[in-house]
Formats: structure tokens, C-alpha cells, sequence
């Protein structure tokens, strides 16, 4: 083998290893358990252009309802907050979404904060959701470090923190019929913030805003 085709090779060797892909969906090891269960799930592209892992009931019909009983957006598990991501950026992220959510859902159906404040009479949908984690990990390699030397720079940079760093956010959701208690639809999604320069900055809330903003506009034609 030639010189020039064994730097080619290691080039793409190293690249395997120290790249890898940051996976647009939620992993099913990720899956945090607030929702009853994943079955059935699969992946699609939302018309924001996005990714999520859903199910849709064939018995789902936005029509079907005037009214959805949804509090606030839940923190699931029990949050922990660290020096990256601390309670105060969790706490922002849950009200703004909430607010978020409220807003959207307002704009076809009467939104309640409990069953009881439903009227009477009311075609009821129940919503619960929750963020199940925040976090942030190194992006992939970029096609221009994909030689040996830059490689292995690259490599170093990844495992001492110097490397940029996509921020995730992860959410469950599921719509429950309230007259039938049954799940109508449930989805899974991942949404990707601002870039971080290294594994040092600070997660904050606005780095997601942009994000919040298309899954509002996705359940906006959703529910349409």
C-alpha cells in the first residue's frame, strides 16, 4: 500500500473513532420513563423540518376537543442541577416553554390548568410533558480535520473540553383523551440549541429559544 493511500486510510480510520455523529432523535436509552410507554414509535420529520420519534393514535382527531387541561411542563426526574446547567436556566426553560405551549394551544382550544376547570360538557384532551434532560456533547468532526495530523488534534481537543459542543434538549410528551383516559398521541423529541465553544460555558435557557420557538410551531400545525 502506498504512502498516500495508507494517510487516506488512517485519516478515515481516526475520523470513525474520534468523530461519530450526534443523533438527531432521541436515543431509547435516553427514553426517561415519564411517558407509560415507547411502543410503536417512529421516526419523522416535522414540517419545521426537524426530527422526532412520535405515535399517533389511529383514533386521533385535533377536532375531536375544545379544550386542553395542561398545567405546566413537568421536570422529570427529580432535576440535579450541576455548574453547566443550573436550577436557575431549568427553571427559565420551564416557564418559557409552558408560557410557549399555553399560547400555542390557545390560539384552537380553551386551555385549563386542572379537569375540574373544564365546563361542563367540554371535549377534554389531556397534555403532559416534561423536560427529561439537558445537556451538551462534542460535535462530530468536520470533514476538514479528517487528516492524520488534524485528527489527532482534533482527538486531544475533544477529550480536554476545547471542542465546540451542540447543546440538547430533551422532551416527552403525550395527549391523553380524557373521556376515554385513553393515549392518542405521544412523542419523544430532542431539540439542538446554540453551539458552545468548549465543555466549560455555561448552559443557559436563551440558548434554546430559537428551538422552543419550532417545536411550538410544529404543534401549531399539529393540532390544526
Amino acid at each position: 500500500m502506498s504512502l498516500s493511500r495508507k494517510l487516506i486510510f488512517g485519516a478515515a480510520l481516526t475520523s470513525l473513532l474520534l468523530g461519530g455523529c450526534t443523533s438527531k432523535v432521541t436515543e431509547r436509552s435516553q427514553y426517561s420513563g415519564f411517558l407509560p410507554n415507547y411502543n410503536n414509535m417512529q421516526q419523522v420529520t416535522t414540517t419545521s423540518g426537524e426530527t422526532a420519534m412520535r405515535w399517533v393514535s389511529p383514533a386521533w382527531n385535533a377536532n375531536a376537543y375544545d379544550t386542553v387541561v395542561f398545567n405546566t411542563l413537568e421536570l422529570y426526574p427529580a432535576p440535579k442541577p450541576d455548574e453547566r446547567v443550573n436550577r436557575q436556566t431549568l427553571d427559565e426553560l420551564q416557564r418559557y416553554m409552558t408560557t410557549q405551549a399555553k399560547s400555542t394551544l390557545s390560539n384552537k382550544y380553551r386551555v385549563v390548568s386542572t379537569r375540574q376547570a373544564a365546563p361542563a360538557g367540554a371535549k377534554v384532551l389531556l397534555m403532559r410533558a416534561a423536560i427529561t434532560g439537558v445537556s451538551a456533547s462534542n460535535e462530530g468532526m468536520k470533514w476538514y480535520e479528517v487528516i492524520p495530523v488534524a485528527a489527532v488534534i482534533g482527538g486531544v481537543s475533544a477529550a480536554s473540553g476545547h471542542r465546540d459542543q451542540d447543546t440538547e434538549l430533551f422532551i416527552e410528551a403525550e395527549l391523553i383523551d380524557a373521556q376515554t383516559n385513553q393515549t392518542v398521541v405521544r412523542v419523544v423529541r430532542k431539540l439542538f440549541g446554540k453551539i458552545l465553544d468548549n465543555a466549560s460555558q455555561p448552559i443557559t435557557a436563551n440558548d434554546f429559544k430559537e428551538a422552543i420557538n419550532k417545536l411550538n410551531t410544529d404543534l401549531s400545525t399539529f393540532v390544526r
